[in-house]
């Protein structure tokens, strides 16, 4: 059994992922007075999407073994039961896109995510070596995809695709989906086997934790200087500028704020670590800082539980608060006051979680998908469990 601790670790790292995501979509981008980037875009941008991937992987991975992953017709179970959380989680982000203007406040996640859990069923059963080289693969060829496929895929149908935009240009929304939209599903599974992976060792072991913080510090440090070489001592800024045709202020911004696409005219582009490039740099910088939260969450909750329990509150029914704060959202009343719609957002999010997990529990949206996976579960193994038992019965008879 887990300790209390190791679950109000994750869960608070989970609540700060939220807490990010509200930042960004509520809080400027930029100081309005020097025009520089706000601290919350510094904070936040990438990093938190990052974090949500990782943890689900993580939670994919102790609700299907832990650390001895389940084998049989439970791994069937657990396979079926994942593909009904990701199409109902889809079905709540294309409902989503649905309620948001053309030209939305924010770009939700949720759709992506129902694609990540799909991509996730086939690695279920996977240790944490072949999880992790997984997630290399996907975390190198990715971006060379996204780069080199950018002009020949199909242009985004919308933002936040609909259930009419699947209907009418699937191959258009697929595309975003994988590879050209906010969050693309293909580098993004770099994050979620990484989670894979960690839910696969003892995260109650302070040296497990320890080594999560240690190899996200190196690998943050490791994706920035390795970029900051290559683009100022190796000569790819120069490249860059000499192949895009824009001035040095232009690349500076494309630098700061990232291209609409990755550009195609020169492989120096895959040496950047822009926010949600998702080029192999990039992958690996919101991947350190990642684990570098996790970890830190894993070692503190047993000792500060208590003070964390608002961000584990939220962070045990981020599918619910997620929703209802993108639906706050597309009432579009929050622009003239940007700070003071944070500060309403959190708090409600927050007094929200804490009152109905003390009286009920799970969250309300959690508690439909939780009980639509256990009775898949139920039905599957049940299937399965009577099937074996008719083929042992016809194999034993004279």
């Amino acid at each position: 059994m887990r300790s209390r601790g190791r679950l109000v670790g994750i869960d608070a790292a989970r609540g700060l992922a939220l807490l990010g995501l509200m930042a960004i979509h509520l809080l400027p981008a930029w100081n309005e007075e020097t025009g520089g980037v706000s601290w919350s875009w510094r904070l936040f941008s990438g990093d938190s999407a990052a974090l949500f991937a990782l943890l689900a992987g993580v939670g994919l991975a102790l609700t299907s073994g832990g650390r001895n992953p389940h084998q049989g017709r439970a791994m069937t179970a657990d396979r079926v039961g994942l593909l009904v959380r990701a199409l109902l989680i889809a079905v709540v982000g294309l409902w989503i896109g649905t309620v948001m203007p053309q030209d939305p406040p924010a770009y939700g996640i949720l759709l992506y995510y129902g694609v990540f859990f799909l991509l996730a069923i086939p690695f279920l059963h996977m240790g944490p070596k072949a999880l992790f080289a997984s997630a290399a693969v996907f975390g190198i060829l990715s971006p060379m995809l996204m780069q080199n496929l950018a002009g020949e895929l199909p242009a985004w149908s919308s933002y936040n695709p609909t259930f009419i935009d699947v209907l009418t240009e699937p191959g258009a929304v697929a595309s975003q989906l994988l590879l050209t939209g906010t969050y693309p599903a293909l580098p993004y599974m770099a994050y979620l086997l990484v989670g894979l992976g960690l839910g696969r060792l003892d995260l109650r072991e302070t040296a497990v934790q320890v080594r999560v913080l240690v190899v996200g510090v190196g690998v943050t440090i490791f994706a920035y200087s390795t970029s900051s070489v290559l683009l100022y001592a190796l000569g790819g800024y120069q490249r860059l500028l000499s192949t895009s045709g824009m001035s040095e202020y232009e690349l500076d911004q494309v630098l700061i704020w990232g291209p609409d696409s990755l550009p195609a005219s020169t492989g120096w582009w895959l040496t950047i670590t822009t926010p949600h490039t998702n080029t192999p740099l990039a992958i690996m910088a919101s991947l350190g800082v990642s684990l570098m939260v996790l970890g830190v969450f894993l070692l503190i909750a047993p000792k500060v539980g208590k003070w964390l329990l608002p961000l584990s509150a939220m962070g045990a029914m981020t599918f619910t608060l997620y929703t209802a704060h993108l639906v706050a959202l597309s009432i579009e009343v929050h622009y003239g006051q940007p700070y003071l719609w944070f500060v309403i957002h959190l708090v409600a999010a927050a007094v929200f979680a804490m009152i109905w997990q003390r009286a009920l529990g799970q969250g309300p949206l959690e508690k439909v998908v939780s009980a639509s996976v256990k009775c898949t579960r139920r039905l599957v193994s049940g299937a399965e469990g009577q099937s074996r038992a008719s083929a042992d019965g016809r194999g034993s008879r004279p």
